[in-house]
């Protein structure tokens, strides 16, 4: 199958907006070239590319997603270009200086560029995210997931992943039942399997996430304890969780109020994520209007996760 790379260049204080922009326009997943984190990545001293020239230009970050070449490639392409106009019109940047450039990559073309950019790195106090390709000594206290995440969505390195994986280490208890909602790679679910959970069900709408989310369940010998599938969130879904992770976009939160208090177990907790800072309102909101009560809300370079309870369990 081919797809279209496209790639955009803006300001640091677009990014997460954009990138948000791409995910409703039907992108698989983002990749975000900033040249102030490669900078930081060399002056940590902490990776093997010491070597590499520091970026002199850091105040434009190149934006690139996938959409799959077919009939509605053109609609796409208009309708992400008029959403940038409209974001331009609100947050008074020049349009005209995001300029908008694509072309056709090949499936494994795909996988290379998501290759380029995914390297070792510690998300929490315990977990470690691993590429399949790449090796790592761990410390005795390392929990290490090996992740490759293919054409699906989730690294566990984006601020939404990340906040959800160190609010996982306190939130799961031994023996519990987790659902994840939208798995993409299936990283969470594979999170919470190793930090104890008995059971963990994750499940994704697009068939090729739920392929390399299973994918990833096996590279993690968790496959005793996690069950993949797909579902158009809670649908498929049977019985009631502990916990219920949702590292999805904040509309799609809030749609999932309306499936909710079917499927979670009484004192359990909704772990929601993908939600931008200007969101947060309206998810909470929709969590009230519905009986539920915001616990926690965490913020992280424009992004928030949000834990969600039961009302009535206050």
């Amino acid at each position: 199958m081919k797809w279209a790379e496209v790639s955009i260049r803006t300001s640091h204080e677009e990014t997460d907006l954009i990138a948000e922009i791409f995910h409703d326009v039907g992108a698989s997943g983002v990749v975000i070239e900033d040249p102030e984190e490669l900078n930081s990545y060399i002056e940590s001293g902490l990776f093997d590319y010491s070597d590499l020239p520091k970026a002199e230009q850091t105040n434009v970050v190149t934006i690139k997603a996938y959409l799959p070449v077919d009939e509605d490639l053109d609609d796409r392409l208009r309708t992400f270009e008029q959403r940038v106009q409209d974001l331009a019109k609100i947050d008074g940047f020049d349009a005209q200086s995001c300029r908008i450039e694509w072309h056709t990559v090949q499936d494994e073309d795909w996988a290379d560029n998501w290759k380029a950019y995914f390297h070792t790195e510690k998300v929490g106090g315990l977990i470690v995210i691993k590429p399949a390709w790449e090796d790592y000594e761990a410390s005795p206290d390392d929990i290490v997931i090996d992740l490759d995440p293919g054409a699906a969505f989730g690294t566990g390195t984006h601020p939404t992943t990340a906040m959800c994986i160190r609010e996982l280490e306190s939130a799961v208890k031994g023996g519990m039942r987790v659902f994840d909602v939208g798995t993409g790679s299936g990283v969470l679910a594979v999170a919470a399997a190793k930090l104890g959970a008995g059971e963990v069900v994750a499940m994704d709408y697009d068939r090729t996430a739920a392929t390399v989310a299973q994918e990833n369940v096996e590279r993690n010998h968790v496959e005793d304890r996690v069950t993949t599938g797909v579902s158009d969130l809670l649908k498929a879904f049977t019985g009631k969780a502990d916990l219920i992770i949702a590292n999805i976009i904040a509309d799609i939160v809030i749609r999932l109020f309306d499936e909710l208090d079917e499927h979670l177990a009484e004192g359990g907790h909704l772990l929601a994520s993908g939600i931008i800072d200007e969101r947060v309102a309206d998810v909470t909101e929709a969590a009230l209007a519905h009986g539920f009560a915001i616990d926690k809300v965490i913020e992280e370079n424009g992004w928030a996760a949000m834990v969600i309870s039961r009302e009535d369990a206050k």
